[in-house]
């Protein structure tokens, strides 16, 4: 199991002054903004919205009241739940008195944030795990629902070490699904896709914390500077394999957004994968760029500093609502050359066609679930046919945007062929004025498979990604 071992010491400080101050204040109104309570009222949103879990979080903890150790307790909660949701369900349905699945969501998300701690916390207390979970659906739902919730959890503790799982050799799918918490449709398709031995490193990687990363703003300052400021913080990281000015952090405690390597502009937080995309479309100084689905923006910098703050970009994003965020990190970063716009990728048009049309088009997202382990529960198989069909559309529309001799680059964040290869395949044979110009030119050539840029989380340990670099010859 998922055992959180570099979390351990903060979240069991943090679990004992949570509990203590539970205990003392179990009559009181602070109860319900503890920790663990709003962890569940998090949860509570997260299933009955489209909201994105990290906009939750981050909105709770803006409204409470938490220190360092509770906003990471807090964290690893509700990732933790969300990511191993369907491990924690087969053992409650197991225990349940009654149906399990007909249970209000309030109810069972209580039960699941306890089990989490039980199963993958270690070093927390039985009675920190449990209690304050009883204590909620007390509180919502009365005595005898809790009662309930206390027997079933307390029944798991002392069984857990004879849970029985299925069988793999009896149903692979639905073994797998059970053991690393996904819905049957991802396993199915990775099993095709990957084969049984990938498929299997796939769904472990995927579930595994992703470490920060962080990409220098090189128009600002050096890699070097950096590397010395946080071996000043005691921050341990190591440099990216695949790009010599990532630094990955190994230390989850350090807050990169209240350092001042990130408030004067001299980092982003930005996934290697992301920054690989960029590499290949190779800007230069002084280019007319559209960035056609740009927000929140972490490509549009990258090419804004590679062309060393000169040319001009435009950021395009669909949504005006967006568009701030491309403008508010561009002013972080002192990059001057981009300029914002609204429209849509599908349709837009320019007057002058540009030497680089950049579509980071929008995707299934399949690539990034271990940073983002919500999309393995709010997305369906059908959305990758759908997307891939808007994907295509905005390819088409490029067509238009760019000029002889210039490139498109398609990018997305998944691993899915219908986002990807089979894209690329569809464009060349609809636009035969467009080549590919093999990846391996400009990326190193372990990232490269059939002329594209193309990660995987178990063979790379960055974000699974794609791209094309397409040039138009007439």
């Amino acid at each position: 199991m998922d055992n959180n071992n570099n979390l351990e010491e903060k979240v069991t400080e943090s679990n004992d002054k949570s509990n203590n101050n539970s205990e003392n204040n179990k009559i009181g109104s602070d109860f319900m903004q503890g920790v663990r309570p709003t962890a569940i009222k998090i949860l509570n949103r997260f299933e009955r919205s489209d909201s994105y879990v990290e906009k939750l979080i981050d909105k709770a903890i803006k409204e409470g009241n938490f220190n360092e150790m509770d906003k990471a307790l807090l964290t690893e909660l509700v990732y933790g739940v969300i990511r191993w949701k369907a491990k924690l369900d087969y053992v409650l349905v197991g225990f349940y008195f009654g149906d399990y699945l007909k249970c209000l969501n309030v109810v069972k998300n209580a039960m699941r944030i306890a089990l989490y701690q039980i199963m993958f916390l270690d070093r927390v207390p039985l009675y920190a795990a449990v209690n304050e979970s009883v204590e909620y659906v007390k509180r919502i739902q009365g005595e005898k629902t809790a009662g309930i919730v206390n027997a079933v959890l307390r029944n798991i503790a002392r069984n857990i070490d004879n849970i029985r799982y299925p069988e793999r050799e009896e149903d692979l799918v639905y073994h797998l699904a059970v053991m690393y918490s996904y819905p049957r449709w991802i396993v199915k398709r990775w099993l095709e896709y990957f084969g049984e031995t990938n498929a299997e490193k796939m769904l472990f990687t995927s579930n595994r914390k992703p470490y920060i990363t962080l990409r220098v703003n090189t128009y600002k300052t050096t890699t070097e500077y950096v590397e010395n400021e946080l071996k000043k913080l005691n921050v341990p990281f190591f440099v990216s394999p695949y790009y010599s000015n990532s630094l990955v952090l190994r230390n989850p405690r350090f807050n990169v957004t209240a350092s001042d390597l990130f408030t004067q502009g001299y980092v982003t937080i930005q996934d290697t994968s992301a920054t690989l995309a960029v590499l290949l479309a190779n800007p230069k100084p002084g280019q007319l760029v559209y960035d056609l689905c740009a927000a929140p923006g972490g490509k549009s910098f990258v090419l804004s500093e590679l062309m060393q703050n000169t040319g001009k970009i435009i950021a395009v994003d669909k949504y005006p609502s967006k568009l701030r965020f491309i403008e508010e990190g561009a002013q972080r970063l002192g990059l001057s050359n981009i300029e914002i716009q609204s429209g849509d990728a599908m349709n837009i048009k320019f007057d002058e066609p540009a030497d680089i049309v950049f579509l980071d088009v929008p995707c299934s997202g399949l690539g990034t679930i271990a940073k983002n382990p919500d999309i393995k529960w709010k997305r369906e198989r059908e959305d990758i046919y759908k997307l891939a069909e808007i994907q295509k559309k905005i390819l088409a529309n490029a067509v238009q945007n760019v000029k002889v001799g210039g490139v498109i680059v398609y990018s997305t964040c998944t691993t899915e062929p219908e986002e990807n290869e089979q894209n690329i395949k569809w464009f060349l044979n609809e636009f035969p004025n467009f080549r590919l110009d093999p990846a391996e030119k400009y990326i190193q050539e372990k990232l490269c498979e059939q002329g594209f840029l193309k990660t995987l989380p178990f063979k790379h340990y960055i974000d699974g990604a794609f791209a094309a670099r397409l040039i138009r010859m007439e």
